[in-house]
Parts: C-alpha cells; structure tokens; sequence
C-alpha cells in the first residue's frame, strides 16, 4: 500500500478530528499531497493540497479556515486537521499523491489511499 490513511471517525458538530496519511513513494518530497472527499452520490472533491515546499492550496468555499493540511517529509506523512466540523463535511476521505505543484485536479493525482471515513453528526 503506497498512501495510508487513518483517523477517521464519528464526531459531533463542531468537533475536531486529525486524519493521517502515511507514504511508501519515493521520494516523498517531490510529491505534492492533497486530501480529496466525497460524500454518498456525489463526485470526489478538492479539499486541500500540499506542495513539495509547503505551500498549502484550500477549497476555500467549503474548509478554508477550518482545515488545516501539513506535511512532514522527515517521516513521509501529511495530515489534515479539521476543526469545526459540520455534517455537510461527512463524506470518505482521500490522501493523494502528485508530481504536478499542489493541483486541485483529480485527474492530477496518480496516487491514492484506500480512504477513511469521516461522519459528522447535527
């Protein structure tokens, strides 16, 4: 398994959780990474990218200010921290893996995780 993801959960409204992703590519460090989800009958969504230096890229209608996506190329993870959690934000999450810089394209994303679920209750 090249992308693990963990840290899903059931949480209520308002709360918080912390979803991890551990990599096998190599070398992680050129890889821009990107947290994608989707939600029961929609389309996989953009949620928030990471490039190689750290620049961050946010779907800013829907978790900017609340999500929070950080690396740490040292042990080749990337993390999404997600505050102020609704119940629109219900949905299987996805860490991905890019060589193109923090794109907020599915088609981009070579890799991808086996997804970990994310339900948040009103």
């Amino acid at each position: 398994v090249q992308l693990q993801a963990s840290g899903g959960g059931l949480v209520q409204a308002g709360g918080s959780l912390t979803l991890s992703c551990r990599a096998s590519i190599r070398p992680f460090a050129e890889y821009s990474m990107a947290w994608f989800r989707q939600a029961p009958g929609k389309e996989r969504a953009f949620v928030a990218a990471i490039s190689w230096g750290g620049g961050v890229t946010y779907d800013e209608d829907s978790v900017k200010g609340r999500f929070t996506i950080s690396r740490d190329n040292a042990k080749n993870t990337v993390t999404l921290q997600m505050n102020s959690l609704k119940p629109e934000d219900t949905a299987v999450y996805y860490c991905s893996a890019s060589l193109a810089y923090s794109s907020t394209n599915y088609g981009d994303y070579s890799r991808w995780g086996q997804g970990t679920q994310v339900t948040v209750s009103s």
